[in-house]
């Protein structure tokens, strides 16, 4: 019987295994050796930093500056990236990164407290050189079509900055409505 009790539970201990999920002796997990190599884009952001967020108000006009700690993640047995911010105005935020190898492309999801919509607004893009853009289809106040576009740069080891921007279908026109610096406090390992 009781070598019976053992066979019946060593697949828990050989398959159930998350070797790259956060835990003590790293806190922020690893990418999986099995995902796509692009899981690795997202490195440099992996760890907490503080940050400083400013984004447009009513009159556009720079608003003031917030505080806030962004937190990345490997999840999903490093098979995703999660991040999640704490904003010293109350209004945190987080998304659900993963690369789809079939369309070459990263699809976030993102969510917020500031509202719970039934469907998690999605963004979608890739590494271009040394930043990471993403785009959701948007379209301007005044109807012109366009793009919301996201864009991490200037990512190394002492942190990076982020953009929110609307662009014109054809890229002509670019107005920033948020930026992020960010600092970093505690790197991946």
């Amino acid at each position: 019987m009781k070598y019976c009790t053992i066979l019946l539970l060593l697949p828990l201990f050989v398959f159930g295994q998350n070797d790259y999920e956060a835990n003590n002796e790293n806190p922020f997990g690893s990418p999986n050796p099995s995902a796509p190599e692009q899981i690795k884009d997202f490195a440099p952001l992996i760890g907490i930093c503080d940050c400083s967020s400013v984004a447009r108000a009513a009159d556009g006009s720079w608003a003031a500056p917030v505080s806030m700690t962004w937190k990345f993640r490997y999840i999903m047995n490093g098979t995703a990236i999660q991040d999640e911010t704490l904003k010293a105005d109350g209004i945190h935020s987080g998304s659900i990164r993963q690369y789809n190898k079939d369309s070459a492309k990263w699809y976030v999801h993102y969510y917020t407290t500031k509202g719970v919509p039934s469907v998690l607004p999605a963004w979608e893009g890739k590494k271009e050189n040394d930043k990471i853009v993403l785009y959701k289809e948007q379209n301007a106040p005044n109807g012109a079509e366009g793009s919301y576009r996201l864009t991490f740069y200037e990512m190394s080891e002492k942190g990076y900055k982020w953009i929110g921007e609307w662009v014109s279908k054809d890229k002509s026109v670019t107005y920033p409505t948020w930026k992020i610096d960010c600092t970093r406090i505690k790197a991946d390992r």
